[in-house]
């Protein structure tokens, strides 16, 4: 296979370098569609490895927290994309071998072999093997001439043409497998732009949707004949004061065993002579005007550092890796340490390096910040950590994953 992956991929990068503007129209046109149909067969083949690897348990033993995640390292994939990546292959593997033959024959898309295999399921469980079977015809009939958008549509009502005598029952199954799809594709992803804000984007399940809605809309209305905000400033500041009117409940979950609170950390100097830009404990800078107004009606707890960088007034050393402590070691990690890994603080453990029941001692020197994953990782395989010369950890591999061992570090959380 992987013989013939090489020269499938030699081929590929001859064809990059050919000169398309010399082709006629009608070359250019074959080219294009025998270019598609490369993508949809090489795509069935990606597939069929990631559902051996899925179900090999590599991702796991490699270290990573389940294959989606393992896949965004190997692949610099996001995790949406390998999350699906993941359980298509998983349908296609569980479901007729027509629909995994019509894609690696390059008949069908990627996309298409999506909806028909979710569509396919849809109508096994409403009817029968026999209905199910004609479905999979009907549908890669379909699929020669509408796109996946058109032919989830259409497909929404398929047993009327294969089992008509089950479709008002299945008409209710398929809102179901609907609802299902909603839920298990609801996400939130928050981005960090280069200039320090935030991209909010995401997909919400119906009733995620209703709840934002009946929060944000009565905080979206203009404040008066006055206010220039566009619809979507205003959509910004509500989502800003229903996250202002939760921290003042007093009601969020702690986090690392200190209550939901804001972080602003300033150097030495400017604390001295006043207050000025500060960073919060996720990486963002504001500005003094920025820093006081949370000041006002918010937690804010001042972690002054020294000409190093280094944690210089955090309150006095405690058993736990709580309190100050905690702080400093999320002022220096930043989120879970271990290689790879983006996990925010929040969701992070305090770990000792040399355990406190062995006599190891609860400072920064000692301590590492690890999501809950990888908290137990470390503790059951033969990853070390390290504190270096710089004051950051790094990892050092066990000989079977890398026999020259060579120390790692996370790049994921922003170092200064």
């Amino acid at each position: 296979m992987i013989d013939a992956l090489e020269q499938a991929e030699a081929a590929v990068a001859a064809c990059s370098d050919a000169a398309t503007w010399a082709a006629s129209e009608h070359d250019l046109v074959a080219a294009l569609d025998a270019a598609h149909r490369l993508e949809q067969r090489v795509a069935a083949v990606k597939l069929a490895l990631v559902r051996e690897v899925d179900g090999r348990g590599t991702a796991r033993r490699q270290g990573a927290s389940c294959t989606p995640v393992w896949l965004r390292e190997r692949l610099r994939l996001t995790i949406p994309a390998a999350r699906r990546l993941v359980e298509l292959a998983a349908t296609l593997d569980n479901g007729p071998a027509e629909i995994r033959q019509a894609l690696a024959d390059g008949a069908i898309s990627v996309e298409q072999a999506r909806v028909i295999g979710d569509t396919v399921a849809t109508v096994h469980a409403a009817a029968d093997t026999s209905a199910a079977g004609k479905a999979v015809d009907v549908l890669l009939g379909w699929a020669g001439q509408f796109d996946a958008t058109l032919l989830r549509r259409m497909g929404a009502r398929i047993l009327d043409h294969v089992a008509p005598e089950v479709a008002d029952a299945a008409a209710e199954a398929a809102l179901r497998a609907q609802e299902a799809r909603a839920a298990r594709d609801r996400q939130v992803t928050v981005s960090e732009q280069s200039d320090g804000r935030l991209r909010l984007s995401g997909i919400l399940d119906t009733e995620a949707a209703a709840v934002l809605r009946a929060a944000i809309d009565p905080l979206t209305t203009p404040a008066g004949p006055d206010d220039t905000r566009s619809p979507g400033q205003r959509r910004h500041d509500a989502l800003a004061d229903i996250c202002r009117l939760a921290l003042r409940t007093g009601d969020l979950p702690e986090n690392g065993g200190d209550p939901t609170q804001i972080v602003v950390t300033t150097n030495y100097d400017s604390l001295t002579r006043q207050l000025g830009a500060g960073a919060l404990d996720t990486g963002l800078h504001l500005t003094p005007d920025t820093v006081r107004r949370p000041a006002c009606d918010a937690t804010v707890l001042p972690a002054v550092l020294d000409s190093s960088s280094q944690p210089l007034d955090l309150g006095r050393q405690r058993r736990l890796i709580t309190g100050p402590l905690r702080r400093a070691l999320i002022l220096r990690d930043r989120g879970c340490a271990f290689p790879g890994c983006d996990r925010p603080p929040r969701w992070c453990d305090a770990h000792h390096i040399h355990h406190w029941a062995d006599g190891g001692p609860t400072t920064l020197t000692n301590a590492v910040l690890l999501c809950g994953h990888h908290h137990r990782h470390l503790h059951h395989t033969d990853w070390n950590v390290r504190i270096t010369a710089d004051g950051h950890p790094e990892f050092i591999p066990p000989t079977w994953l890398d026999p020259t061992q060579i120390p790692r570090r996370n790049h994921y959380h922003r170092r200064t």
